[in-house]
């Protein structure tokens, strides 16, 4: 029996199939015509990370999601939208690693350009690493009002 599951988009709308995370997240997975997307949902503030990408597997044993492919994220409650070519999110840690040329862009103005970015959800922390021989590259909108002269 294999550890994890990996289901072609073409399988799920013939079999009509619906691929559920567990009831701890409170949240689904669903697969539109050409990208698939899960949503993961916090118990307490209940609000949705949804993730869209080309490929999505699902190890009901570890209970990482990963997502491969043309990579987005939205996580409205946080203002964060990021883009990747790989997602793994790990819902016993509360951590999502991105990789491979990771865009973050929270509210609106402030990101982070990296090859890998974790970002632990509890401490609301992006931790990034770049490439080799490479920086990461961060910009941050700041007011210049608040300073004193």
């Amino acid at each position: 029996m294999m550890s994890y599951y990996q289901i072609p988009v073409s399988q799920i709308r013939r079999l009509g199939f619906a691929l559920m995370l567990p009831a701890a997240l409170l949240g689904t997975f669903t697969f539109p015509t050409h990208v698939q997307t899960a949503t993961a949902q916090t118990s307490q503030t209940n609000s949705p990370l949804t993730i869209s990408a080309d490929v999505q597997e699902y190890n009901a044993n570890t209970q990482v999601a990963t997502a491969r492919g043309n990579v987005q994220m939205l996580y409205p409650s946080r203002q964060i939208k990021a883009t990747a070519a790989q997602a793994q999110f790990f819902s016993k840690e509360r951590r999502i690693d991105l990789s491979g040329n990771v865009y973050i862009l929270q509210e609106g103005v402030n990101s982070i350009r990296a090859e890998k970015v974790t970002y632990l959800i509890d401490e609301g922390r992006f931790v990034a690493l770049p490439q080799s021989n490479r920086q990461v590259e961060s910009t941050y909108m700041v007011n210049d009002s608040e300073v004193d002269n």
